[in-house]
């Protein structure tokens, strides 16, 4: 098997296992509970550390275009929301903010819903990118 398929097929079971576990947590109800909330995490952030060492590793071994550049940084930002309406998510369900609106909250709800697909999205155009001239 190749390098790179086996690098996707790892990025997929990543993808595949953080929204199977997020599923789980929307599902039991709150307040969460905390082992299935920290193997969500943990799953997102070793998720990112891996695809983070990927991208590192493609970018050592020829240069970066402008679009592949323009690709990451777009992918990045969007595991940044995602973590950061996680977080938000987690405050507004412990009790914290409790002055937030509800419009806010629901908002963050529907981030926090919406942006996992366009991460998954972002990140298959973004490897394609990265691997489809290296191969």
């Amino acid at each position: 098997m190749s390098t790179s398929l086996s690098k996707t097929i790892i990025i997929g079971l990543f993808f595949l296992f953080i929204l199977i576990s997020g599923f789980g947590l929307s599902r039991s109800g709150k307040p969460y509970g905390t082992l299935i909330f920290n193997i969500h995490k943990m799953i997102g952030l070793a998720a990112g550390i891996f695809l983070i060492v990927t991208v590192v590793r493609i970018g050592q071994t020829a240069a970066l275009r402008s679009v592949e550049i323009g690709a990451i940084v777009v992918t990045a930002l969007i595991f940044v929301g995602l973590v950061a309406a996680g977080g938000l998510l987690s405050v507004f369900d412990t009790g914290g903010m409790a002055n937030a609106s509800q419009a806010l909250r629901a908002a963050t709800k529907a981030v926090h819903h919406v942006l996992p697909y366009l991460a998954i999205l972002s990140t298959v155009a973004t490897l394609y990118l990265l691997l489809s001239h290296r191969m």
